[in-house]
C-alpha cells in the first residue's frame, strides 16, 4: 500500500485541474462530442463524470458511513449539457476552486483519516489517490480519441499506476487467471518505470520481483498501454498488433494475459 504526504497529494491534484482545465479551454466545439474511450459518453461527458465528482465532493465532510452526496452529479449532468463550450469550463473552474479551498484546509491528520471511498473504506488520502487514478485516466479517455498528445509521466501519472498495482494479485489472479504453481512479471518500460510481480501459491498474491528468477511469464508494456488495458479502455489486439505490449515465456499465458488485465471500467 503506497501513502502519500498530505502536501504531495494536494500537488498532484491541482496537476490533474490543470490539466483537465487546459484541456476543455482548448478542445473546438466538434471535439466536445467525439466519443470518448468509455461506451456510451462523449468527449464532454467524460470529462463531466471526473469533474462531476470533484464538485459531489467539495464540502463533504470526511466519513466511513456517510457517502458523498452523488445525486449533485445528475444536477450537473442536466445542466452542463446545455451549457456552451466556454460556459462549461467556466464551470469546470468554479467547482476546482471549491475543491481548493477543501485542500488547502487540510491537515495532515485528515490524510490518515478512514474515509469512505468507492473501493471500501481506506484513508483519505487514499481516496484522493483514487481521485488522481480517475481524473487522469478520464483525460486520457478525451485525448486519445481526439489524437492529442499527454505528458504521462510525473507524480499523476505514479499515482495511476501505483493503483494497478496495488490491485495486480487480483489482476492474474481473477482476471487472468493464472494457475497455482506459476508466476508473472511485469516490465513497464516508461514514461512510468516499474517492475511487478505476482506468484500464484494457493492464491496470487504481488511479491519483490527481484524474488523471480525466472517467471513463467513476462509481459512487457509501456505504462499508458498497461494502465488503459487494466482499465478496459482499448482493445487488447490492437495493441498486441502494433507491439505496445508483448510476452515471452509460456506463450499461451502470456496473450491470455495480455488480453484479460481488465479489472476496471
Amino acid at each position: 500500500m503506497h501513502s502519500y504526504s498530505r502536501q504531495s497529494l494536494i500537488d498532484t491534484t491541482e496537476a490533474c485541474f490543470t490539466e483537465i482545465l487546459d484541456l476543455c479551454h482548448d478542445l473546438a466545439d466538434e471535439e466536445w462530442t467525439v466519443q470518448s474511450l468509455c461506451p456510451d459518453w462523449t468527449v464532454r461527458q467524460a470529462l463531466g463524470h471526473a469533474v462531476g465528482v470533484e464538485d459531489v465532493i467539495s464540502g463533504w465532510e470526511i466519513s466511513t458511513d456517510n457517502m458523498p452526496p452523488f445525486e449533485k452529479m445528475i444536477a450537473l449532468t442536466g445542466a452542463s449539457a446545455g451549457m456552451s463550450s466556454d460556459e462549461f469550463g467556466a464551470r469546470v473552474g468554479e467547482i476546482f476552486d471549491a475543491r481548493r479551498s477543501d485542500l488547502a484546509a487540510l491537515r495532515d491528520e485528515d490524510i490518515e483519516q478512514p474515509s469512505w471511498t468507492p473501493v471500501g473504506v481506506q484513508s483519505y488520502g487514499g481516496f484522493l489517490a483514487i481521485r488522481i487514478f480517475d481524473m487522469w485516466v478520464h483525460v486520457r479517455d478525451c485525448t486519445i480519441p481526439l489524437g492529442r498528445a499527454t505528458d504521462d509521466s510525473g507524480p499523476a501519472a505514479e499515482i495511476t499506476m501505483n493503483q494497478v498495482e496495488g490491485s495486480m494479485g487480483y489482476i492474474i489472479g481473477k482476471k487472468v487467471g493464472l494457475p497455482d504453481g506459476m508466476s508473472l512479471r511485469a516490465d513497464i518500460t516508461g514514461p512510468v518505470e516499474r517492475q511487478m510481480a505476482v506468484v500464484v501459491d494457493g492464491r496470487a498474491k504481488a511479491v519483490d520481483p527481484g524474488s523471480l528468477d525466472s517467471p513463467d511469464v513476462v509481459l512487457t508494456a509501456d505504462s499508458t498501454t498497461f494502465i488503459m488495458l487494466a482499465c478496459g479502455r482499448i482493445d487488447p489486439q490492437s495493441k498486441i498488433d502494433d507491439g505496445s505490449i508483448s510476452w515471452s515465456g509460456d506463450a499461451h499465458w502470456g496473450e491470455h494475459a495480455a488480453r484479460s488485465l481488465r479489472f476496471t471500467m
